[in-house]
């Protein structure tokens, strides 16, 4: 009994860690998504002034390439947002693997109920459905990384806090160009402001990542040697 004990305890350590590592792949894949579509739209000419959502908008000829991958970037943010839950009995961490599975499931229900209109042929009003689905997953994303502010001592904490003020500053700017895309007009810093709002928040969601399975990592090594590994949640 006590051999399966252990036998089952290194199946959810492995499983569990295999769940984090999806942490820092949700990440490189919506990189990676982002640079690949953008290399292959003609009219998408600049960083610097296109936004990101403009890649998968009704009628773009990237559409088709890039919301496989954004699907798969949910499903494994998903899958990322339970191994969290998963790593300890802590509050605060529930709290944050439930916000990023949260995160996950909004994405995947918006992507083809709530597509945006290419940029002069819409409105805030049909891009309102895009934009309160995008407003949702923003809330939830400064709710995450808020409440695992707390998870590991002093300088993560801080390191939090400056992401949420990148976020809310740089979130800021992109909501205000909003009715500029909407209308056709230029915006020529839209796209930076919003890769920087996007790109703080995902390496946040990578050194998450790290730290939970080096915390695993370490655990593991600590358990003596025939006892059954500590399991966490799932123990």
């Amino acid at each position: 009994m006590e051999g399966r004990a252990v036998k089952r305890a290194c199946v959810i350590l492995v499983l569990r860690k295999a769940l984090l590592v999806c942490g820092v792949v949700s990440s490189l894949l919506y990189i990676g998504a982002d640079l690949l579509a953008a290399a292959g739209y003609p009219d998408y000419h600049s960083f610097t002034s296109r936004a990101i959502s403009e890649l998968t908008a009704v009628g773009a000829p990237t559409k088709h390439l890039v919301e496989p991958l954004l699907i798969g970037y949910d499903i494994l943010l998903i899958a990322f947002g339970l191994g969290v839950w998963a790593s300890g009995r802590n509050r605060a961490l529930h709290l944050v693997g439930g916000l990023l599975v949260a995160i996950g499931a909004v994405g995947l229900a918006a992507m083809p109920l709530t597509p945006m209109r290419l940029r002069g042929t819409g409105s805030l009003a049909t891009d309102a459905p895009h934009i309160t689905a995008t407003a949702v997953i923003v809330l939830c994303i400064l709710l995450a990384i808020g409440f695992g502010a707390s998870l590991f001592g002093r300088w993560f904490r801080l390191y939090s806090y400056a992401t949420l003020l990148t976020l809310l500053v740089f979130g800021t700017w992109t909501s205000l160009e909003a009715a500029r895309l909407a209308a056709g007009q230029p915006t020529p810093w839209l796209g930076a402001a919003e890769r920087v709002h996007i790109g703080a928040y995902l390496a946040w969601v990578m050194v998450l990542a790290v730290i939970l399975w080096r915390t695993s990592t370490r655990r593991a090594e600590a358990t003596p040697r025939g006892s059954a590994p500590v399991t966490a949640a799932w123990g």
